[in-house]
């Protein structure tokens, strides 16, 4: 996935089926310039991790 996609999907209300490491997340916010995005799993809010957006794939 590349970053624009991953902002588009963070500001969307409606819910994208996006995985990372065959798990689906939730995009909290992404970082643009540097490619990034702060993710969480569905099942666990407090599980934030900074990923890069290259690593987030949409099913």
């Amino acid at each position: 996935m590349d970053a624009q996609r991953a902002q588009e999907i963070s500001s969307s209300t409606n819910m994208a089926n996006v995985m990372y490491n065959g798990n689906p997340i939730y995009i909290e916010h992404v970082d643009q310039q540097s490619g990034t995005a702060t993710i969480h799993p569905l099942d666990d809010p407090n599980q934030k991790q900074s990923v890069s957006v290259n690593s987030l794939s949409e099913q």
